[in-house]
């Protein structure tokens, strides 16, 4: 009887147990192997052309295919039919698929994105979900950084099925500026105080129009200008708040109220008190 056991060990070391020793080796070793493709395929000269967002995409793809194919590889090695894996791995692929539609339309929506590009890497956008610069796009999730350096992590199938507003696709941008004066001052001076103050600002540009201001509204308490005024996106905050503060002192110095909400309050003396 123990010579029995004896020899099934023997036999199961020098067959099942040597594949599975082989297949663990195969698991170690080719895992690292993907790992240093992954950093020299990062480093190559035609990968570094691509876009940052595919390349994110096309790094992460391409390491869970790798992986998927390293464990069918190992799997077959010690024993296990490779008729068996592919009948399990339909079933459990049709399972997987239902039971995550939503990653699978994170996957397409991340497609989507890398084919059509509403955006790149490095771009300021605005979502339902939030605004930031876009940090990565990975096959699943779009990676955005706010200004105050938060991460927000959106799924790309919710990014390709909703409004984005992209900030710095294009080269320049307009302000859009409103300013409330009071109903007494002069139209002609404040229109000729705001232009000055756009016009000598060195960031603002003559093309595609020149600055614009014309009165746009009787408010409730004060006139409402608009003022307009091309810059380079790059400029585009530090332009806006010159302006708001050089039109303050401006309007300051030329006497040009700046007015605030007011109520008039009647108070009525009942005859009977």
């Amino acid at each position: 009887m123990a010579q029995e056991i004896l020899d099934k060990i023997k036999e199961f070391a020098t067959t099942t147990g040597l594949n599975l020793v082989l297949a663990l080796l195969l698991v170690i070793i080719g895992y690292r192997l993907i790992q240093f493709l992954s950093k020299r395929m990062s480093r190559s000269p035609a990968f570094s052309r691509m876009d940052p967002g595919a390349q994110s995409f096309l790094r992460s793809f391409l390491k869970i295919v790798l992986i998927i194919i390293l464990i069918l590889t190992a799997a077959s090695m010690i024993g296990v039919p490779m008729t068996s894996i592919l009948a399990l791995l339909g079933s459990a692929g049709l399972a997987i698929g239902l039971a995550l539609q939503g990653a699978l339309g994170n996957l397409a929506g991340g497609l989507i994105i890398l084919i059509f590009k509403p955006f790149r890497v490095g771009d300021y956008v605005d979502t339902k979900d939030g605004s930031g610069t876009v940090r990565e796009i990975n096959v699943f999730y779009t990676i955005l950084v706010t200004p105050d350096n938060q991460i927000i992590t959106l799924p790309n199938g919710n990014l390709t099925n909703a409004a984005i507003t992209n900030y710095s696709s294009e080269n320049t941008r307009r302000l859009n500026l409103e300013i409330s004066v009071g109903y007494t001052s002069d139209i002609e001076l404040v229109k000729q105080v705001l232009l000055e103050q756009v016009q000598k600002h060195p960031s603002v540009l003559s093309e595609p129009e020149l600055p614009f201001c014309r009165l746009v509204k009787h408010g409730d308490n004060a006139l409402v200008f608009a003022l307009r005024a091309w810059c380079l996106t790059e400029n585009y905050w530090a332009t806006r708040f010159d302006i708001l503060e050089n039109v303050k002192i401006a309007m300051d110095q030329q006497g040009i109220e700046i007015p605030y909400p007011q109520r008039t309050i009647h108070l009525l003396q009942s005859k009977d008190i």
